[in-house]
């Protein structure tokens, strides 16, 4: 069983920053890690305090019939308020909740789900589906408009695995399920299913959220998206339900499912999905490769993605990269290869992906000795601080530390330059941003025969409060990069309304034009969401340039 298999603790979940509260860094570690970036200050931003808060008083109440599912304490408010990314946490630790949602609704089931959003279409309240609230790029967060008053929409409370069909292998799951639970209800169904898609906020993150934001788990080949795992969907709309029909494939015209899989919450609320399953793994296999220049690194890689081969993990980690998540500390760039099977054993794939990586320049680690050197080491190491990272980024945010993080993909030809690119031209924009060099790395997430997806990460000394307006032009900064080489704007962490601007460059008119027509029919009040994807015909709420 893997980290991101276990279960989660039943210890509670931070209302301001990433995870758990009990995994959070303490103060004095906080100042260790912020004393290898000169220009910070001594002592981290306290923890903030609910009891200390004050938010505006809610500007609607619900009918009797909804009051039962929906609370305007505090607590919940204020974790309601904003996501993960690493301006939400500073404007959380600044005390800034200006954007708190005036309610927050727990809906059971979905005719609940469904008197809850006739109520708010009706009153003029925006309705923010909010998943897990694990979303970094401003996905949960009302930023503005002409509504009444807004409702957070966290559907955890539907959490049921409906039905298992063994003879297909999938399952009806409902989109309020977070990670941990769904695997857990797997294995007490029997059979040896799993749906096995683990991405880095799986322990904190629905199925629903996976679904609306088309989320990369942590496949690197092949079944890299949740979309490859839909086998049908139902999501509730203001102007009615939509269920698709159960098949393994069909080209009937175009694909429902594929409107509703990454439309953030702007379209309709997804209630439940059949789930394609899969055997659960009993082969597995992993190997570190080093490389002493990161673009023989990089070509090793690609000829890994046309090998057919198919990885279930190829995550290449540059020098700045690998010392930090202590895999090498030579300069040099470490792949993790891993390989996995539920039917064969797999040493022989990962002895001939290996022999790639050497045909390449690379050295395969030893596997670890028994005090945990090498190879073993090697992946151990870069487990641990895939897993650990959010956690390292809040206390550095808590130091007034600048880590924003964007991810991107593009075509083998385009990455070379994009990698150089970024790296200087981000760089630059670091030091004239906060005044002192930064460090800028990158790693590999997932790779295509035609491309990688490429994960940067920016580390910096901010200013206290400056912090926020910094990382906005930082930001800014990447997305006009990635679009001048052609890169996406995300891979997958989705659009939001932090890259907003970037998307609407990217889409192509025509789409533009029917994603607007198809928010006016099945949203025509405007409620959902407003501001992501698209704006509302008419209505003008949001940030981008629709």
């Amino acid at each position: 069983m893997t980290a991101a298999e276990h279960p989660p603790r039943a210890t509670a979940r931070s209302w301001w920053g990433w995870g758990r509260s009990d995994r959070a860094l303490p103060d004095r570690e906080c100042a260790d890690l912020a004393a290898l970036i000169p220009g910070l200050p001594s002592e981290p931003l306290p923890v903030p305090d609910l009891r200390g808060l004050e938010l505006a008083r809610p500007r609607v109440a619900p009918p009797a019939a909804l009051a039962p599912l929906v609370s305007d304490g505090t607590a919940d408010r204020a974790a309601h308020t904003y996501g993960k990314a690493y301006r939400d946490v500073v404007r959380a630790l600044h005390g800034d909740l200006a954007a708190a949602p005036d309610l927050v609704a727990h809906p059971r089931t979905e005719r609940e789900l469904t008197g809850l959003l006739d109520w708010a279409a009706d009153r003029n309240v925006a309705v923010i589906p909010y998943g897990g609230g694990s979303s970094v790029v401003g996905g949960v967060e009302y930023r503005g408009g002409d509504h009444a008053a807004v409702l957070s929409l966290d559907t955890t409370a539907m959490d049921r695995v409906l039905e298992v069909d063994t003879t297909s292998r999938a399952a009806r799951i409902q989109a309020g399920i977070l990670g941990p639970a769904l695997e857990q209800r797997l294995r007490e169904h029997g059979g040896g299913l799993t749906l096995r898609h683990f991405p880095q906020s799986f322990e904190f993150s629905t199925l629903g959220g996976w679904l609306a934001t088309r989320a990369g788990g942590h496949y690197a080949t092949q079944r890299t998206r949740i979309d490859d795992f839909v086998e049908s969907m139902r999501v509730v709309t203001p102007a009615g339900t939509s269920e698709s029909l159960r098949l393994p494939g069909s080209g009937a015209g175009p694909s429902p499912d594929r409107l509703f899989l990454g439309s953030e919450g702007v379209l309709g609320v997804i209630t439940e999905a059949w789930m394609r399953l899969q055997d659960r793994p009993v082969h597995k296999a992993s190997a570190a490769v080093r490389f002493a220049d990161f673009a023989d690194a990089a070509e090793a890689v690609r000829a890994i993605s046309q090998s057919g081969l198919d990885p279930a993990n190829c995550r290449l980690l540059d020098p700045g990269e690998a010392a930090l998540a202590e895999a090498a500390h030579g300069g040099e760039s470490v792949l993790v290869l891993g390989v996995e099977s539920a039917h064969r054993p797999v040493d022989g794939t990962l002895a001939e992906l290996c022999a790639l990586a050497a045909d390449h320049g690379g050295t395969v680690a030893p596997p670890g000795d028994e005090e945990g050197r090498d190879g073993d080491a090697a992946v151990g190491a870069w487990r641990s601080a895939f897993l650990r990272m959010p956690y390292v980024r809040d206390g550095l945010a808590r130091m007034s530390a600048i880590t924003e993080t964007f991810e991107t993909a593009c075509t083998w030809d385009r990455f070379p330059g994009l990698y150089e690119e970024i790296r200087s031209g981000i760089g630059a924009a670091v030091e004239e941003i906060t005044g002192r060099p930064g460090l800028v790395n990158c790693r590999l997430t997932h790779v295509y025969p035609d491309g990688p997806a490429p994960y940067f990460s920016v580390i910096a000394a901010g200013r206290r409060g400056a912090e926020v307006a910094m990382w906005d032009e930082i930001k800014s900064a990447a997305m006009e990069t990635l679009t001048r080489h052609g890169a996406t704007v995300t891979h997958h962490h989705a659009v939001g309304r932090d890259h907003r601007p970037g998307y609407d460059r990217q889409r192509p008119e025509p789409f533009a034009l029917a994603l607007r027509a198809a928010k006016g029919a099945l949203d025509p009040g405007g409620i959902l969401n407003p501001g992501v994807l698209v704006d509302v015909p008419g209505r003008g709420t949001g940030t981008g340039t629709d």
